[in-house]
């Protein structure tokens, strides 16, 4: 696994690491399942953008700052981020603290916002241990016993095989994940910002155990383990946050968890991103079929009265009328063939000398059909009796 070290994809001369695009994917997928589960307890999906445009930088920027600090690195180097050096403590932090201001700003309730979010940076941690094995960092001892030289227990780093803590920590954040977003999806009840720190008491467990185990290498601080204390120091905040939720919700509502003395839901109002949001019928939302369905967007339809047109825009004819007028030139060839038989008394004679008296030009420009001929011609009309041969002309063009 040696040419795992540093890998990344250039383009134009410029690498984008491996490690850097792991990241992003679990800042996505953090992204995508904190609107879901804003939408599932009752909240506004969008407001995830907004917690996000302002959330992640600052993750970035306190990552690098408690890196830089813990480890006493001279502050010629704060602002090297392609040299490596972020610390997912700092990162958590800064982040956290960007949302609860954001939140104040907003006048929106943190703790209904942060349970959506904040159980999700597990998932995104999950997947961002991945970057330390394409980094090839961020291992504990080394693996002397060969049965035990395998991946995913061991990874191979420049001919040794180490202690694969990326992967143990992925499992574990994983594991804590799926715990608390199924409780998240399901439980409703009064207090808010429960699994907040749940997610507080978790990571921080799990850090303070995986810290020591670390290659002394990747351990922040020389006198101090900074990144065990903070950890730590995350499992105190977590219970007590916990206990203190727990408390003040018994003074208030009668009972730790729910309510004896009103609504026991904690999450019943709607919290909307923006002025006009109203919510709508969703199956997802676990309020949803109390709501509306949403209306139809105004434009879609087409109009009765632009429906009853054509393709041309011409309106569509009336009831008992076919739409296919008569063509001219038949009703030109009936008005002649009237006037013709009009000049005899109705006997056959006078229509034969009618006929005769036609030269081939004009009955070749105004053919009369039989049928034509019998429609507008008198009863007992020469034109109707006349044989077909006396017609000179027909069906030849001019």
């Amino acid at each position: 696994m040696d040419w795992l070290l540093n890998p990344g994809i250039t383009i134009f001369g410029f690498t984008i690491y491996y490690y850097a695009i792991v990241i992003v994917i679990g800042m996505l997928a953090a992204s995508v399942l904190s609107a879901l589960l804003m939408k599932r307890r009752n909240m506004a999906p969008d407001f995830v953008f907004t917690l996000f445009i302002f959330c992640i930088p600052s993750a970035i920027i306190c990552a690098r700052l408690f890196y830089c600090i813990t480890d006493s690195l001279p502050l010629s180097e704060w602002l090297s981020f392609r040299d490596g050096g972020l610390s997912i403590l700092g990162g958590v932090i800064g982040g956290v603290l960007a949302g609860l201001i954001v939140c104040l700003v907003k006048k929106i309730n943190f703790f209904r916002a942060a349970d959506c979010v904040v159980i999700n940076i597990l998932l995104a941690q999950a997947i961002g241990r991945w970057g330390n094995f394409f980094n090839g960092e961020v291992y504990g001892a080394e693996i002397t016993d060969p049965s035990m030289q395998w991946f995913p227990l061991g990874v191979l780093v420049n001919g040794k095989w180490y202690q694969a803590l990326f992967f143990y920590e992925s499992v574990v954040n994983l594991v804590g994940f799926a715990l608390l977003f199924t409780a998240a999806w399901f439980f409703v009840k009064k207090p808010n910002g429960l699994f907040t720190f749940a997610y507080f008491a978790w990571y921080g467990t799990v850090r303070s155990i995986m810290e020591p185990m670390r290659n002394p290498a990747y351990i922040l601080g020389d006198d101090v383990m900074w990144s065990r204390l903070t950890a730590i120091l995350m499992i105190v905040f977590g219970l007590a946050g916990i206990l203190t939720l727990l408390v003040l919700n018994y003074r208030k509502e009668g009972a730790f968890i729910g309510s004896k003395k009103g609504d026991p839901c904690g999450i019943t109002d709607y919290i909307p991103c923006y002025k006009d949001d109203k919510p709508y019928f969703s199956k997802i939302n676990i309020f949803g079929s109390q709501y509306p369905p949403k209306p139809p967007k105004k434009g879609k339809g087409v109009s009765d009265e632009a429906g009853s047109q054509d393709q041309t825009g011409a309106p569509a004819p009336a009831d008992g009328e076919t739409g296919t007028p008569e063509p001219q030139s038949a009703q030109a060839s009936v008005s002649e063939a009237k006037e013709q038989t009009a000049v005899s008394d109705g006997g056959v004679s006078g229509g034969m000398a009618s006929d005769e008296g036609m030269t081939e030009a004009e009955q070749t420009e105004a053919p009369v059909s039989e049928a034509d001929a019998e429609q507008g011609a008198p009863d007992g009309g020469a034109a109707a009796d006349r044989p077909a041969g006396d017609r000179k002309g027909k069906g030849k063009k001019s």
